[in-house]
């Protein structure tokens, strides 16, 4: 990759469940990105609110200014001079000037990646059925609060540079799919 370190900043948003955090974090160990991540600064306002994270997220459909606290950092965070991967479903809307990324998942995968994955008390489900349902639940929230607070579809893959289907590569071949496309992308533009 030819760009300086300074300048890479790469959006990954995606279904739950799709590996974008494992995704990150690979980046960050082999590429020194810097990771921001969403998804953990809502697990713990979901714990400091003594909710699990569905009854948050349905907390969050009438209270903006949660959101609002949340999407002003991260547009804060998005300004700053440094290599980074941000992981949040509003990155790619928040920061513009980002590389975005979407990973697809399928259902039942993604159902089984978070029935594994330890994520604190307060995401956890009773079977696989569950997870999934939650899932279903959890993204229909988010999709509804980003359309009607602004205006913007999540899943329109025309927001995005590139789209992946994770359910059947690794972590560490997605990071590297991602890094190749960077990589052809600064060489078009040094030719």
């Amino acid at each position: 990759m030819n760009q300086t370190a300074k300048s890479v900043k790469i959006s990954i948003t995606g279904d739950l469940g799709s590996g974008k955090s494992t995704v990150c974090r690979y980046l960050k160990e082999n590429f020194g990105l810097k990771v921001y991540s969403i998804g953990q600064i809502q697990r713990s306002l979901a714990e400091k609110y003594s909710m699990d994270i569905c009854a948050f997220n349905r907390y969050m459909e009438t209270h903006p200014e949660i959101d609002e606290e949340i999407d002003t950092e991260l547009a804060k965070i998005g300004q700053r001079d440094e290599a980074m991967v941000l992981d949040s479903r509003m990155a790619w809307h928040f920061v513009p000037d980002s590389f975005k990324v979407f990973l697809s998942v399928d259902s039942n995968e993604a159902a089984k990646r978070i029935m594994l994955d330890e994520r604190g008390g307060v995401e956890t489900y009773a079977s696989l059925e569950d997870a999934k349902l939650r899932l279903i639940e959890r993204k229909r929230s988010e999709n509804l609060r980003y359309m009607t607070k602004y205006g913007v579809d999540c899943s329109n893959p025309f927001n995005y540079d590139m789209i992946i289907d994770s359910t059947d590569i690794s972590p560490e071949q997605v990071a590297d799919t991602i890094i190749a496309k960077l990589a052809s992308l600064d060489g078009k533009q040094e030719g």
